[in-house]
């Protein structure tokens, strides 16, 4: 076994990981397509408030390319469009339909053509697959580092067969490259049945050793005027029960945690659903089952702590997330608390005692630090923005053979050209997700590259 080793990165210990149980919440009635989530998407509605969708219908379009759409996930009916500042759209809105008819299964099963399209991103940029572009390969990763991420072997329990009939659709597009840890030899067995162009990789490390972004780079690193397309590996599932039945059915098995879940764990849902009663069961008072609810002093992310984004108790969950994280507000001043020895908090830069526990760990008794092995993580700042420092951190954690620090000042400054001998087409904001938490200026790193990367691209399509 070839394994891969990312040594560059950081595994963030954030209490409340999810156990490794799933409840089934497929009977959640309100769905939302979320256009806003789509990079480059320039979107034209293909329905109106009071029409009927059926499952796999395009419900969004993109101008440029009507093949670039978002799909119903149920059979429903539209009852909001939710539009923003300058009118700019940001979600359809379906409930789904009561007594939903049995879906008739699709004749045609030309994945490009097919409501799953939306399921292939592309990079550089983070678009959506470009049918008319011929990537230099295709990355699944079939496994997730970020902090309380989903149990994937758990997620693709029993779904193996329409795995590997997706693998084997993808496998016809392009050169495909499968992504595991080696812990999952097991999986990697099953899921690699002579498939003609798939290559199996191991790859093992710290976070970000999980992100895609990670191990395009470690495997095919992208230059200028080349791309790749990248898939999730339950969407990967969805594609092959697509080309296998010709059912359109998007599920996804999400991890529920955090500090602020009562009882962190898995959930399937259909993609898209919205996430009230999940919250309603996590965030419940003491006095359960009564259903009241504190959610003033939680902030709800759909996605990971590091690179998600925050939703309302009653919102959405993101077209490509498949976890939600719930972390206490961090609204609280602690006078003097940089003094304190904190042996609670996380410290990357062992400015606390906690930063140390990991050098005297071998030396204590076994379990003598139970209970201070993970921490109850918030949004808190802790500090005010100041500029950015050279400090040499940023290097620690990012695995890319790129100086991550010199990048963003380029796409600061809006310097194009020192952008691309600096490696940005190879980056997603996900990548600099790390060099942002341990970042002691507080900059927003990430979305200092999408606004470079997002300008880059105006640039090349204009």
């Amino acid at each position: 076994m070839d394994i891969i080793k990312i040594k560059k990165g950081l595994d963030i210990p954030v209490g409340g990981k999810p156990e490794k149980r799933v409840v089934d919440a497929r009977s959640i009635r309100c769905y939302a397509v979320k256009p806003a989530d789509v990079v480059g998407m320039n979107p034209r509605l293909q329905v109106a408030e009071g029409d009927h969708v059926a499952a796999g219908q395009p419900v969004v379009a993109d101008k440029n390319d009507e093949r670039l759409a978002l799909t119903s996930p149920v059979d429903g009916v539209v009852r909001a469009i939710v539009r923003g500042e300058k009118r700019k759209l940001l979600e359809v809105r379906i409930e789904q339909s009561a007594s939903a008819a049995q879906p008739e299964p699709h004749k045609e099963r030309n994945l490009k053509g097919s409501p799953c399209w939306w399921m292939l991103r592309e990079r550089p940029f983070g678009t959506i697959a470009n049918p008319y572009h011929s990537p230099k390969g295709i990355f699944v990763s079939m496994m997730d580092t970020n902090p309380l991420a989903p149990d994937m072997d758990l997620a693709l329990n029993g779904r193996i067969g329409e795995l590997q009939a997706g693998l084997k659709a993808l496998a016809a597009l392009a050169p495909l490259h499968v992504c595991l840890h080696p812990e999952q030899d097991q999986l990697a067995k099953e899921v690699n049945c002579g498939i003609e162009g798939c290559e199996i990789h191991f790859i093992e490390g710290p976070h970000p050793s999980g992100n895609v972004g990670t191990q395009i780079a470690a495997i095919a690193p992208i230059a200028k005027g080349e791309c790749v397309w990248t898939v999730g590996a339950q969407d990967v599932a969805n594609i092959g029960r697509w080309m296998t039945t010709g059912l359109y059915r998007p599920e996804r098995v999400i991890s529920v945690g955090g500090p602020s879940a009562r009882n962190p764990h898995h959930y399937r849902v259909v993609c898209g659903a919205c996430v009230d009663q999940i919250t309603d069961a996590q965030l419940m008072y003491a006095d359960y089952p009564a259903m009241t609810c504190d959610r003033s002093g939680t902030r709800i992310i759909s996605g990971s702590a590091l690179s998600g984004t925050q939703i309302a108790p009653d919102g959405y969950l993101g077209t490509y997330d498949q976890q939600i994280t719930l972390l206490p507000e961090g609204n609280l001043h602690e006078a003097f608390g940089w003094m304190m020895p904190n042996f609670n908090k996380f410290s990357f830069s062992k400015t606390f005692v906690s930063g140390w526990m990991n050098l005297v760990k071998p030396l204590l008794p076994k379990g003598a630090l139970e209970g201070l092995e993970t921490y109850r993580f918030n949004t808190n700042l802790n500090g005010g923005r100041r500029p950015l420092m050279f400090t040499g951190d940023m290097e620690r954690v990012f695995p890319f053979d790129i100086y991550p620090m010199q990048l963003i000042k380029a796409c600061i400054v809006g310097d194009m050209e020192l952008q691309e001998k600096l490696g940005i087409y190879e980056v997603e904001p996900e990548d600099l997700a790390l060099c942002e938490f341990i970042d002691p200026s507080k900059t927003d790193i990430q979305s200092i590259i999408r606004e470079a990367l997002e300008a880059l691209r105006k640039e090349a399509t204009a």
